[in-house]
């Protein structure tokens, strides 16, 4: 009995000991809210609905968030905002403080503040608006918003509410309900197309007078209004202090009132704003961490000390040694715990607080034994904060997966990107599969797993975003879908992740069927150059650069894809020749001095050589360097992308946030474990950042992770030995249940690369071994139109294959033809061909060759531009482009008018000419103004034959579409001249208002 009630109040007071830890003074949410991070520095719970912060930016890709560092002027504060994506929404019911007569515009109403008076922290923000001088404190619960108004002496205090803010309203409404409370709703459209927001608002001291304003005029009398542009303001006589508690829902006013009353029944912000911050805290310490420092040298230290003492203007005292090591505890502290804040913002949770919530069908549903969320950043955070999650928010996790059946259940699909109770279909994949597939590995079971299991396959199976070209080809040909390589390999990776699932639910059969389809990477892997490459007509793609960022890959180039294939390392590597040619390859990914080419992409960012850190394909890739001889470079590279990439400060992320995934790598990579591919359980071994670090548990276990040398040397960042549970430990993974049955790893570094240790150490696994497929064979040196003959050659990356191939049109099998040297081209033809080895048959290979007319040629007097597709003769090739322009073909011009010059070799009757052109307006393709056709018979003395003018407006829609601009010339000329003039900056009325538009052209055609 006395054991027992010891060990009870040991547990007490260790649990009592935990919550002391006031983590949330370590975090500044300022960090990435400069630079491309994207982030929002205002009040919100973990995982909150209500993010409550202050809005700075209307526009603009850094002002995704609704805040960007460096403004200084302030519209308001709205109640929902996006954590670092890409793409803006939200800011939802902005509530903005002033002073004098009531405006309606943003920009009347807006005020200045200053940095020196704005602060936040976990669950707090506040400013002073210098406009008015009035003081603004805001705090949250997870679904109301608190602010705290601190007005100047005045008769004229008011509150502007504007529900028109940001987006497009599609409709709104307001209504006073008495002298203390209003409420309404928003419908809005942006990156979700139709977006529910209601909410419901008490004052704590009453408003003296109202007015609700329709397209900005008041309309007297109103106590409600409904419309498209509805604000209003409230007036308060001399109120001092005013508190505004305001609560939402996506269901009803009803359901904001009961969060409102639920949350936040009195107007006590200090206990809002104390709660905020336990329950951070109760998050932030489930990580507990100890030590860290040095961060940078202290011979460096020494030597800034010194070169004070040296400064001609004299000495100027430098802090202490243990002074400086402080500071550097704090600041990689402060970067650990504002990555693991960050990691929590999102998902958010969307039920109200009786289960209700609108669902993906917009019918309103009840979550039964659990929360339903939204914003799931899934192509992000698979990778590194749903495997975060797993360890130390099981329960949490759990009801995500719920969250994704009951999406599956009302909307058919499993979520990619879902917000707002909207399938945005952002990004490639399906990646709420390794979200479900890695959870049930790793124990998180109480959920419908057949279910779950038919949800998969029936995400995978649609016909869709050229699921149909993977399934029938082996891979999505480039010909059929853009960005045709990330596709194939992100969809191999989930057909793994199937694969894994089968297994563990005894499904032997969808087992082999997935596991074949795992492999599928091996059909875009170009044996002939180690790189990741699009398939066009059966041929690579060309001309072929690594660095070039084009429509074959998505953000990013071959270089961030060619190491993609985390399901089957082994196999890449033998694919590539061996460890020491793959690891020859991961050499050059880091240090190649090579700069990217091709299209612009800001989200291609944090480089160290083509590594990327700023964009989540690159982020397993230093973890590779485990499957060589030389993992010491894992911690050569984790270490130097850790330091390099992020910092203290409001530009310290290196690329978008993603809601979290930026974050939870540093989490993670700091802790020293890592899983390249969730949906197994291996965690690769990294190099720990701290001298200690104890994981808490949910099932009341510790797990602690130690490096004693972390605080003695910057320069100790190479294993020398390891322990678990106190026993010498010779692996380069961990597995889950190391961790989740609790223990602790230690682990020693020193300044030098163990070599003999490292390559002592057993290798973690990643390989398919069983089911292995054929990869299908692929022309080489060809193009899908010609002017002479050519000969046609035909490869296979398994060399013992034996290619087979027909000329008729008909499937080849072992009986066609054996490909034993070239074909000869000369004609129109179309040549299929398998490759066999083993009695096992590859994907059919299929190239369509044209020939073209050799007795013309074009010379482009202005260069298209890097997004285009290359080559001078495009616009004459006889191959033209669809209204899916980023497969290809269509040539672009910006800033400059489109001018080619047709040489047809002698003067020759002229009928007709033709030029086809494509308008998106979404992306800035607009058609040309007019088109102008000279002629001239020396190429030196042109007139002007025909003007052709646009038929179609911008105006007209979104679709895209194609026009062809055909001038009836009926003369005789040797040279044609065509001349297509740009639209110029996009209108006022476009988002991207004054950026220069594109125009797209292919195939100038000529009877």
């Amino acid at each position: 009995m006395f054991l027992s009630l010891l060990f009870v109040l040991n547990f007490v007071l260790i649990s009592s000991a935990q919550k002391k830890n006031d983590y949330a003074k370590l975090v500044d949410p300022f960090i990435g809210t400069g630079g491309h991070g994207h982030t929002y520095p205002g009040a919100v719970v973990p995982f909150g609905m209500v993010q409550l912060s202050p809005d700075t930016r209307l526009t603009g890709w850094d002002g995704c968030s609704g805040y960007y560092y460096t403004d200084t002027v302030v519209y308001g504060f709205s109640h929902t905002h996006l954590s670092g994506t890409g793409i803006a929404d939200y800011c939802d019911i902005l509530f903005m403080p002033t002073i004098g007569e009531p405006q309606f515009r943003n920009t009347d109403y807006s005020s200045g503040f200053k940095k020196k008076n704005e602060s936040a922290s976990p669950g707090y923000y506040k400013t002073r608006l210098d406009k008015y001088n009035i003081g603004v404190e805001l705090t949250a619960t997870k679904r109301v918003g608190v602010h705290l108004y601190e007005y100047p002496k005045t008769d004229q205090a008011n509150i502007i509410i504007d529900l028109k803010h940001r987006d497009e309203v599609l409709d709104s409404w307001i209504e006073v309900i008495n002298d203390h409370e209003i409420r309404g709703f928003r419908e809005s459209r942006s990156w979700a197309q139709d977006q529910y927001v209601y909410f419901y608002a008490k004052f704590s001291k009453p408003f003296k007078s109202y007015g609700i304003a329709s397209d900005d005029k008041l309309q007297p009398g109103k106590s409600k209004l409904q419309g498209k542009n509805i604000k209003m303001y409230l007036r308060f006589d001399n109120p001092g202090e005013v508190i505004s508690k305001v609560g939402i829902s996506s269901v009803s006013p009803e359901g904001a009132l009961k969060n409102l009353d639920a949350e936040v029944p009195d107007f006590d912000f200090k206990k809002v704003e104390k709660d905020a911050r336990a329950d951070w805290n109760t998050e932030l310490n489930k990580i507990q961490v100890e030590g860290g420092a040095p961060s940078v040298s202290q011979e460096t230290q020494n030597n800034q000390i010194q070169d004070g003492r040296n400064n001609p203007n004299g000495y100027r005292p430098q802090p202490k040694k243990k002074e400086v090591v402080k500071d550097l505890v704090k600041i990689k502290q402060t970067i650990f715990y504002t990555s693991l804040y960050h990691s929590m913002l999102a998902p958010n949770i969307y039920n109200d607080v009786d289960g209700q919530y609108r669902g993906l069908d917009q019918k309103i549903h009840k979550a039964d034994g659990f929360n339903y969320y939204t914003v799931f950043s899934l192509w992000d955070t698979f990778r590194a904060e749903d495997p975060l999650f797993a360890i130390i928010n099981r329960k949490r996790t759990l009801d995500f997966i719920k969250t994704f059946l009951a999406m599956y259940e009302q909307g058919g699909l499993l979520p990619i990107w879902p917000l707002a109770s909207n399938e945005t279909y952002c990004m490639i994949g399906d990646h709420s599969i390794p979200v479900i597939v890695d959870a049930y590995a790793k124990g998180i079971r109480d959920f419908n797993a057949e279910e779950a299991f038919t949800a998969m396959k029936a995400a995978v199976n649609r016909n869709q975003y050229g699921l149909d070209s993977y399934r029938k080809n082996g891979a999505v040909l480039a010909d059929d879908e853009h960005e045709s390589v990330s596709k194939t390999l992100e969809y191999a990776y989930d057909d793994w992740c199937i694969a894994q699932m089968a297994k563990m639910l005894n499904k032997p059969s969808d087992y082999a069927d997935f596991i074949k389809r795992a492999q599928y990477w091996k059909n875009v892997y170009n044996n002939q150059n180690g790189f990741m490459q699009a398939r066009v007509n059966g041929s690579w793609y060309a001309p072929f650069d690594p660095t070039d960022i084009n429509g074959n890959y998505t953000e990013g180039n071959s270089w961030q894809y060619s190491f993609l294939v985390p399901q089957d390392v082994d196999g890449l590597i033998n694919r590539m020749g061996g460890r020491d040619q793959f690891e020859q390859k991961l050499d050059e990914l880091f240090t190649t001095t090579l700069k990217l080419t091709g299209n612009q992409v800001d989200d291609v960012s944090g480089l160290i050589g083509q590594y990327a850190h700023g964009n989540e394909p690159s982020h397993h890739m230093a973890y590779l360097y485990n499957f060589t001889n030389s993992s010491d470079k894992t911690q050569l590279y984790i270490n130097r992308i850790l330091k390099e990439e992020y910092s203290d400060k409001p530009d310290g992320l290196s690329g978008n946030e993603d809601c979290g995934q930026m974050s939870a790598w540093y989490v993670m990579s700091s802790l020293g474990i890592y899983t390249i591919a969730p949906g197994q359980t291996q965690y690769q071994v990294g190099l720990p950042q701290f001298d200690k670090a104890v994981i808490n548990l949910e099932n009341g276990k510790k797990f602690t992770i130690t490096n004693t040398g972390a605080s003695e040397s910057t320069q100790n960042i190479y294993l020398q030995g390891m322990m678990l549970n106190k026993a010498t430990y010779n692996k380069l993974y961990l597995d889950d249940k190391d961790i989740a049955n609790g223990g602790s790893f230690e682990v020693y570094t020193g300044r030098l690369a163990n070599k003999l240790f490292v390559r002592s150490l057993e290798k973690p696994v990643s390989k398919i071994a069983v089911d292995l497929i054929i990869p299908t064979p692929y022309f080489t040196g060809s193009s899908k139109s010609f002017k002479k003959p050519f000969n046609l050659e035909i490869k296979c990356a398994d060399a013992g294959a034996k290619i087979y191939y027909t000329l008729d049109g008909s499937l080849p099998n072992a009986n066609s033809t054996l490909y034993t040297s070239p074909i000869t081209v000369s004609s129109n033809i179309t040549v299929k061909t398998i490759a066999i080895e083993d009695g096992k048959t590859s994907f059919v290979d299929e190239g369509s060759f044209v020939k073209v007319r050799d007795d013309i040629r074009l010379t482009l007097t202005n260069k298209y531009a890097s997004n285009a597709a290359q080559g001078d003769e495009v616009l004459i090739d006889g191959l033209h482009g669809t209204k899916n322009w980023r497969l290809g073909n269509w040539q672009s011009f910006r800033n400059k008018d489109l001018e080619a010059i047709v040489d047809m070799g002698q003067v020759k009757p002229v009928k007709t000419v033709t030029i086809g052109t494509l308008q998106d307006s979404g992306n800035w393709i607009i058609f040309p103004k007019e088109v102008a056709y000279w002629v001239s018979d020396d190429g030196k003395n042109y007139k002007l034959a025909a003007t052709v003018p646009t038929k179609i407006s911008i105006r007209e829609d979104d679709d895209v579409k194609i026009q062809n601009f055909t001038a009836n010339l009926n003369t005789q000329a040797r040279y044609i001249k065509i001349i297509a003039k740009q639209y110029g900056p996009m209108p006022d009325w476009h988002e991207s208002t004054g950026e220069q538009s594109y125009i797209f052209a292919d195939e100038i055609t000529i009877e």
